[in-house]
């Protein structure tokens, strides 16, 4: 199975979804945005997708719980979360969850830039 070169990003802050897609697109890579992780597993997105980048609170299925669903599922791609409400506890779970970062808002863009690259080195190398 060839995985695409898609990243989704799921964030129920329009404003930062928007600004992420455009960060990616700005890389020459797509962009597919979503404001729930329901929407996302709804979508026919999820199993073409690269790498993962979301929220960790969210309405309805927040991001810890989704990754682990996809965990579960056997499609989990590379996963970055990103979170306005930084915890030390909530991070060891991401952690323990083979996240590639755990991101404070506001993060650094070259930060999230790398962790994208790390993702995706991830991705098609295979091993994590």
């Amino acid at each position: 199975m060839t995985i695409g070169k898609i990243i989704s990003v799921i964030d129920d802050d329009e404003n930062v979804r928007i600004a992420i897609e455009g960060l990616i697109q700005s890389l020459g890579l797509q962009a597919r945005g979503f404001a729930s992780a329901q929407q996302f597993l709804d979508s026919n997105v999820s199993s073409s997708t690269a790498c993962l980048i979301t929220d960790v609170q969210m309405a309805g299925l927040n991001g810890l719980d989704l990754h682990s669903l996809l965990i579960s599922e056997g499609r989990a791609p590379p996963v970055i979360f990103i979170t306005a409400f930084p915890d030390e506890r909530i991070e060891a779970r991401a952690r323990a969850l083979n996240a590639i970062g755990f991101l404070s808002k506001p993060f650094d863009a070259q930060t999230l830039v790398q962790c994208i690259h790390d993702a995706l080195a991830r991705a098609s190398g295979g091993s994590g």
